[in-house]
Protein backbone atom coordinates (compact mmCIF):
# COMPACT_ATOMS: atom_id res chain seq x y z
CA UNK A 1 0.00 0.00 0.00
CA UNK A 2 2.92 2.58 0.95
CA UNK A 3 3.80 1.95 -3.05
CA UNK A 4 0.31 3.17 -4.10
CA UNK A 5 0.63 6.18 -1.78
CA UNK A 6 3.83 7.42 -3.24
CA UNK A 7 2.73 6.98 -6.44
CA UNK A 8 -0.74 8.76 -5.88
CA UNK A 9 2.23 11.31 -4.07
CA UNK A 10 3.95 11.50 -7.35
CA UNK A 11 0.88 11.61 -9.41
CA UNK A 12 0.02 14.60 -7.63
CA UNK A 13 3.44 16.34 -7.49
CA UNK A 14 3.50 15.95 -11.31
CA UNK A 15 0.68 17.50 -11.70
CA UNK A 16 1.20 20.41 -9.63
CA UNK A 17 4.79 21.13 -10.68
CA UNK A 18 5.28 18.90 -14.32
CA UNK A 19 2.14 19.73 -16.84
CA UNK A 20 2.79 21.06 -19.72
CA UNK A 21 0.79 24.34 -20.51
CA UNK A 22 -0.31 23.25 -23.73
CA UNK A 23 -3.52 21.07 -23.35
CA UNK A 24 -2.76 17.40 -24.68
CA UNK A 25 -5.02 16.17 -28.00
CA UNK A 26 -8.30 14.61 -27.65
CA UNK A 27 -6.57 11.76 -29.11
CA UNK A 28 -3.48 11.77 -26.41
CA UNK A 29 -6.43 12.27 -23.45
CA UNK A 30 -8.67 9.35 -24.80
CA UNK A 31 -5.11 7.04 -25.16
CA UNK A 32 -3.75 8.07 -21.97
CA UNK A 33 -7.36 7.52 -20.24
CA UNK A 34 -7.44 4.17 -21.18
CA UNK A 35 -3.96 4.03 -19.70
CA UNK A 36 -4.88 5.26 -16.77
CA UNK A 37 -7.78 2.91 -16.26
CA UNK A 38 -5.67 -0.27 -17.44
CA UNK A 39 -3.55 1.01 -14.75
CA UNK A 40 -6.65 0.76 -12.39
CA UNK A 41 -5.28 3.99 -11.00
CA UNK A 42 -8.79 4.52 -9.40
CA UNK A 43 -8.80 1.98 -7.89
CA UNK A 44 -5.93 2.84 -6.02
CA UNK A 45 -7.86 5.98 -4.82
CA UNK A 46 -10.95 4.30 -3.95
CA UNK A 47 -8.94 2.10 -1.36
CA UNK A 48 -7.65 5.20 -0.30
CA UNK A 49 -11.13 7.13 0.56
CA UNK A 50 -12.00 5.10 3.76
CA UNK A 51 -9.03 6.14 5.11
CA UNK A 52 -9.97 9.65 4.27
CA UNK A 53 -13.14 9.91 5.06
CA UNK A 54 -12.53 8.13 8.32
CA UNK A 55 -9.82 11.37 9.61
CA UNK A 56 -12.71 13.42 8.39
CA UNK A 57 -15.98 11.96 10.12
CA UNK A 58 -14.77 13.18 13.87
CA UNK A 59 -14.33 16.75 12.17
CA UNK A 60 -17.61 16.89 10.66
CA UNK A 61 -19.86 14.99 12.82
CA UNK A 62 -18.23 16.31 15.81
CA UNK A 63 -19.37 13.36 18.20
CA UNK A 64 -22.52 13.56 17.50
CA UNK A 65 -24.55 10.33 16.52
CA UNK A 66 -27.67 11.98 14.41
CA UNK A 67 -24.63 13.64 12.02
CA UNK A 68 -22.56 10.75 12.29
CA UNK A 69 -25.45 8.59 10.85
CA UNK A 70 -26.17 10.77 7.82
CA UNK A 71 -22.13 11.10 7.34
CA UNK A 72 -21.93 7.70 7.16
CA UNK A 73 -25.39 7.18 4.74
CA UNK A 74 -23.70 9.81 2.37
CA UNK A 75 -20.00 8.39 2.38
CA UNK A 76 -20.94 4.45 1.48
CA UNK A 77 -19.13 2.79 -1.12
CA UNK A 78 -20.75 3.60 -4.14
CA UNK A 79 -22.30 7.61 -3.44
CA UNK A 80 -22.49 9.75 -5.82
CA UNK A 81 -20.26 12.26 -3.59
CA UNK A 82 -17.12 10.03 -5.04
CA UNK A 83 -17.93 10.89 -8.55
CA UNK A 84 -17.13 13.75 -9.24
CA UNK A 85 -13.43 13.73 -7.51
CA UNK A 86 -12.93 10.29 -9.66
CA UNK A 87 -13.57 11.77 -12.69
CA UNK A 88 -11.18 15.33 -12.32
CA UNK A 89 -8.84 12.68 -10.75
CA UNK A 90 -8.70 10.31 -13.86
CA UNK A 91 -8.76 13.33 -16.38
CA UNK A 92 -5.83 15.15 -14.42
CA UNK A 93 -3.62 12.19 -14.08
CA UNK A 94 -4.65 11.17 -17.93
CA UNK A 95 -3.50 14.83 -19.18
CA UNK A 96 0.03 14.17 -17.00
CA UNK A 97 0.30 10.68 -19.56
CA UNK A 98 -0.72 12.27 -22.47
CA UNK A 99 1.65 15.52 -21.72
CA UNK A 100 4.87 12.67 -20.96
CA UNK A 101 4.05 10.45 -24.03
CA UNK A 102 3.34 10.58 -27.27
CA UNK A 103 -0.03 8.71 -28.57
CA UNK A 104 1.90 5.44 -30.08
CA UNK A 105 3.70 4.93 -26.57
CA UNK A 106 0.58 5.49 -24.26
CA UNK A 107 -1.28 2.91 -26.34
CA UNK A 108 2.06 0.53 -26.29
CA UNK A 109 2.32 1.38 -22.52
CA UNK A 110 -1.34 0.63 -22.63
CA UNK A 111 -0.61 -3.05 -24.54
CA UNK A 112 1.73 -4.56 -22.39
CA UNK A 113 -0.21 -3.69 -19.26
CA UNK A 114 -3.44 -4.83 -20.82
CA UNK A 115 -1.58 -8.17 -20.98
CA UNK A 116 -1.68 -11.24 -18.28
CA UNK A 117 2.11 -10.11 -17.77
CA UNK A 118 1.36 -6.50 -17.31
CA UNK A 119 -1.44 -7.34 -15.26
CA UNK A 120 1.00 -9.51 -13.12
CA UNK A 121 3.34 -7.37 -13.11
CA UNK A 122 0.36 -4.86 -11.63
CA UNK A 123 -0.22 -7.28 -9.20
CA UNK A 124 3.16 -7.82 -8.15
CA UNK A 125 4.59 -4.24 -7.90
CA UNK A 126 3.66 -3.36 -4.53
CA UNK A 127 5.75 -6.64 -3.19
CA UNK A 128 8.30 -6.51 -5.47
CA UNK A 129 8.81 -2.26 -4.76
CA UNK A 130 9.25 -3.95 -1.10
CA UNK A 131 11.12 -6.12 -1.72
CA UNK A 132 14.04 -4.27 -3.57
CA UNK A 133 13.39 -1.52 -0.94
CA UNK A 134 14.44 -3.73 1.62
CA UNK A 135 17.47 -5.30 -0.80
CA UNK A 136 18.73 -1.94 -1.12
CA UNK A 137 18.42 -1.17 2.16
CA UNK A 138 20.36 -3.77 3.59
CA UNK A 139 23.14 -3.88 1.00
CA UNK A 140 23.56 -0.03 2.03
CA UNK A 141 24.25 -0.80 5.41
CA UNK A 142 26.96 -3.72 4.50
CA UNK A 143 28.32 -1.33 2.11
CA UNK A 144 28.28 1.68 4.51
CA UNK A 145 29.47 -1.12 7.57
CA UNK A 146 32.41 -2.12 4.87
CA UNK A 147 33.72 1.47 3.62
CA UNK A 148 33.59 2.89 7.51
CA UNK A 149 36.30 -0.24 8.14
CA UNK A 150 37.91 0.62 5.28
CA UNK A 151 38.20 4.33 5.63
CA UNK A 152 39.01 4.25 9.05
CA UNK A 153 41.90 1.78 9.03
CA UNK A 154 43.13 4.12 5.69
CA UNK A 155 43.59 6.90 7.79
CA UNK A 156 45.40 4.93 10.86
CA UNK A 157 47.22 4.03 8.07
CA UNK A 158 48.27 7.68 7.56
CA UNK A 159 48.63 8.21 11.25
CA UNK A 160 45.21 9.39 12.45
CA UNK A 161 44.37 7.96 15.62
CA UNK A 162 40.54 7.01 15.70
Amino acid sequence: MSRRLLTIAGIILLLACGAKAEAPSPEAMSAARKLVVTLRIADQYRALLPQLLLKLRPVVAQDRPEIERDYDAMTAPGAEIYAPFFASMIDQIAAVYAASFTIDELRQIEAFYAQPAGQKLLSKSDALAQASAQIAQDVSQKAADELKQRLIEALRQKGHKL
